[in-house]
């Protein structure tokens, strides 16, 4: 890496390869010992630390697949472009022993979901190269691609047979569905009349970042790889989603769905079923819950999948289990294991690979047929750049494992292991080599309402100075059955840029600390309990003497913009606090919300109007009378997961209360706030401006420079 500071500088073998990405090309320095002399005028404190311009430089890997013969790793590099405000997505290829580094896919165009081939001639792919997303296949001797399908819906889920003659995916299937036939005259030539109704007749009838839905089901199809006409496989008006495997002998495709009449009220069950070459469906599995995720073992003796049984509450642990492929001699694996599994990944005959949480991180484990676990691989995560949330992947062949791994200063890059670890990219030494960023330490305390034992992690601000305090934001995770983790974090970099200590907890309902834990929260969503996990943290920050009492601040998004507005009518020790894209009254939101189907029976004891107390203490507007900390509210106008209609509530009584208040709305937007880079950057940039609004540090040296400028006047 280079580091330009006021002085003669020498650039020294960090890594086998450093990357120069300025221009988006991906050139590749080989390693040099010898000295570049060079001279640069010290930049200032702002260019040296994490600026939120800085975003758009970002890169990270979010998607990697093991070629067959285990020497190459095809991989989804993602980048932020400037011009369009968005996150393109290419296809890059890196040998297993890290010489070899080259972009395979690589435009303003995106190319995702790379899948090999079973021998590993050829590469399929999906691209909007022509508008819509596509399939695609590349040829990997000669680069040679052919465009494979013409849809008019999105595919997902592409799935090689076996022999290399088809390709399986699911994609969207309109329904002709009318409740009423209604006779309307016929309108003139040239009239122009006001839109059509639109009838609305499901109990799911929108989703977050979809809108208002149009009657359509999922459905599997398999398409030719030499070219032709894709076919649909599955029939009914329900929904088969989720991966795909084929049988040995590809005459089979199993899959999961939920082929009830009853389904749209059923919304963690599901069955495993297969479907031949000609449409004939067979059931597997008919347990309560959800069994998904098959994956058939390579001799086709055996089917892994997941399953999670259907109690009503708010969180369940998914299981692997394995069964043989004519549905029978059931299994649990991982009946030990007191976290939830996924990913699974045949090594062999006799061992499958999957994926878990565990205490912030993610990592890879292998478990025997007979019950043994062996851990592969830790410390994943990083692909999700804006906040630290424990989330990655991995894929295997034979005995080379690749995965995401980031690191507390460093997005996600792709790593391997075979018998031991390596890093095999390096996507932003150039971007963030030369900044300083805040320090990441871990932090483990007691709850005080009950001594529940809760982890965090809180960052110290770039050239943090022990002999002072500093001001303090806690930042409270989505969900709230998800978790942080110690990964590197755009969004909590950039306010610890600006003087904060940031402070980010697994409260009591985090996953990966157990089923127990995670059901914590069950009925209790908010309460006093993790208002007593976030304080009880924050004490001990201050106890340490990290923290100034007087200049704490809050925020938190989705669950955490829930546990935000909560704590402000149970405390008046914050400053400020950003509240985004809460739920602020539980009554209104479960009837409004893309998700009350699933909450209502599973969070909740029984329905609104048969519980109206439960609800109503459930939601920070019950407390709306305690509040006097100054509030601002940010919520997407398309949100449909904790609509907009939730914060004009809070805001609305905010200022019949009098207090200080703004809502912002972030037009165009669902759920995803930051989804976009400038919006990301929008974000914290208001965060930051209402939090430096109220900060008393900051009036007190303004007054001074105020009464400083009167004085010299006079």
């Amino acid at each position: 890496m280079i580091s330009f500071i006021n002085r003669t500088v020498k650039l020294v073998k960090t890594s086998k390869y450093l990357p120069y990405s300025a221009l988006g090309i991906g050139l590749l320095i080989s390693p040099m010992t010898h000295a570049i002399e060079t001279t640069k005028t010290s930049p200032s404190d702002t260019e040296q630390v994490f600026q939120s311009e800085d975003i758009f430089n970002l890169e990270y890997v979010s998607e990697v697949q093991v070629s067959p013969d285990g020497k190459h790793i095809a991989y989804v590099r993602r980048s932020n472009d400037i011009m369009t405000d968005s996150t393109r997505a290419n296809i890059w290829l890196a040998s297993v022993d890290g010489k070899s580094h080259r972009p395979l896919l690589s435009s303003k165009k995106s190319y995702y979901s790379p899948r090999w081939s079973p021998d590993g001639k050829r590469l399929a792919y999906i691209s909007n190269e022509e508008g819509k997303p596509q399939l695609y296949i590349r040829w990997m001797d000669t680069g040679q691609t052919a465009l494979v399908t013409n849809l008019t819906s999105s595919l997902g889920n592409i799935t090689w047979s076996p022999n290399g003659d088809y390709i399986a995916f699911t994609m969207s299937v309109d329904a002709d569905e009318k409740p009423l036939k209604v006779n309307m005259p016929k309108k003139p030539k040239d009239a122009k009349w006001a839109p059509k109704f639109e009838y609305i007749t499901k109990a799911r009838y929108q989703a977050d970042g979809r809108g208002v839905l149009d009657p359509a089901y999922t459905h599997i199809f398999i398409v030719p790889t030499d070219g032709g006409t894709a076919r649909q496989l599955t029939s009914g008006d329900y929904h088969h989603g989720g991966s795909l495997s084929f049988s040995p002998d590809s005459s089979q495709i199993y899959f999961s769905a939920n082929r009830s009449d009853n389904w749209e009220y059923e919304p963690v069950e599901s069955d495993i079923y297969s479907v031949d070459m000609s449409g004939v469906i067979t059931q597997l599995t008919d347990f309560k819950g959800a069994e998904s995720s098959p994956v058939v073992s390579p001799d086709g003796k055996h089917i892994a999948y997941s399953r999670r049984t259907d109690e009503k509450v708010m969180y369940k642990n998914s299981y692997l289990y394995v069964m043989q492929s004519n549905g029978k001699d059931h299994k649990n694996l991982t009946e030990n294991i007191d976290n939830t599994v996924s990913n699974f990944q045949w090594k062999d005959n006799n061992h499958i690979y999957f994926q878990q949480s565990v205490r912030g991180l993610a990592q890879v484990d292998v478990v025997s047929l007979k019950g043994k676990v062996k851990a592969v691989a830790g410390g994943l995560g990083g692909t999700t750049i804006g906040r630290p949330y424990v989330f990655a992947t991995y894929h295997a062949a034979g005995d080379v494992v690749a995965y995401t791994k980031g690191s507390t200063h460093r997005p996600a890059d792709v790593f391997v292991t075979t018998k031991k670890e390596q890093q095999i990219t390096f996507l932003n030494e150039d971007v963030l080599a030369h900044k300083q960023l805040g320090e990441v330490k871990e932090i483990v305390y007691q709850s005080s309402i009950d001594g529940e034992e809760i982890q965090g992690w809180y960052i110290l601000p770039p050239n943090y100075d022990s002999s002072k305090k500093y001001p303090l934001i806690l930042e409270i995770h989505g969900g709230p059955n998800l978790a942080y983790g110690p990964v590197f974090t755009a969004e909590l970099q950039r306010m610890a840029a600006q003087g904060y200590i940031v402070f980010y907890d697994n409260h009591r309902g985090s996953t990966g600390y157990g089923e127990r834990f995670a059901l914590l929260l069950q009925g209790k969503y908010s309460s006093k309990y993790d208002f007593s996990d976030h304080m009880s943290g924050v004490d001990a920050l201050i106890e340490k003497g990290l923290v100034d009492p007087e200049r704490l601040f809050i925020t938190g998004g989705s669950a955490g913009g829930i546990a935000s507005a909560y704590a402000i009518g149970l405390t008046d020790r914050f400053k400020a606090a950003v509240v985004a894209k809460p739920v602020i009254n539980w009554l209104s939101k479960v009837l409004t919300a893309d998700s009350g189907l699933y909450q209502i029976p599973f969070q909740f004891p029984g329905k609104p109007w048969e519980n109206v107390e439960h609800y109503w203490q459930r939601s920070p507007l019950s407390l709306v009378g305690n509040v006097t900390t100054p509030t601002m509210l940010m919520t997407g106008v398309e949100d449909k997961r904790t609509p907009i209609s939730e914060s004009e509530q809070f805001y609305q009584a905010l200022k019949l209360q009098k207090v200080d208040a703004v809502l912002v709305k972030v037009p165009g937007s669902s759920h995803g706030i930051a989804a976009k880079p400038s919006r990301m950057i929008g974000k914290v940039e208001n965060i930051l401006a209402w939090f430096a609004k109220y900060d008393p540090a900051q009036n007190n040296e303004k007054l001074s420079e105020k009464h400083s400028e009167e004085n010299s006047t006079k």
